[in-house]
């Protein structure tokens, strides 16, 4: 799992180790293991927290589904896209992302 905080929310690094200020955005990795409880659990956890984007990759499957989070707390996908595309997917569309570098060889 990755997670990411927008800077101008972050005033300064935490001084416990770990960060009570729930992040801007998350990335997780599925597995045939963990893939329900991602897709139902986890995401319902950063709904109600009000995490703003996340993002479901599962490298088996060479796919990637993005989310972003409405005004009543419901994640609407954005994209879903398989293979070796190049995206620009929210929060990070300001730069492109060639997903062949993120599926394994």
């Amino acid at each position: 799992n990755l997670a990411g905080w927008r800077r101008e929310r972050m005033s300064a690094l935490p001084s416990e180790d770990f960060f009570s200020q729930p992040p801007d955005w998350i990335c997780e990795v599925l597995s045939p293991s963990t893939e329900l409880t991602d897709r139902s659990e986890k995401l319902d956890i950063y709904a109600e927290h009000g995490v703003s984007h996340a993002w479901l990759v599962h490298p088996l499957q060479r796919s990637l589904e993005i989310y972003r989070l409405d005004p009543s707390r419901r994640y609407v996908r954005l994209l879903a896209v398989h293979g070796d595309l190049v995206v620009r997917p929210e929060p990070f569309d300001a730069v492109p992302l060639d997903l062949t570098s993120i599926w394994p060889a």
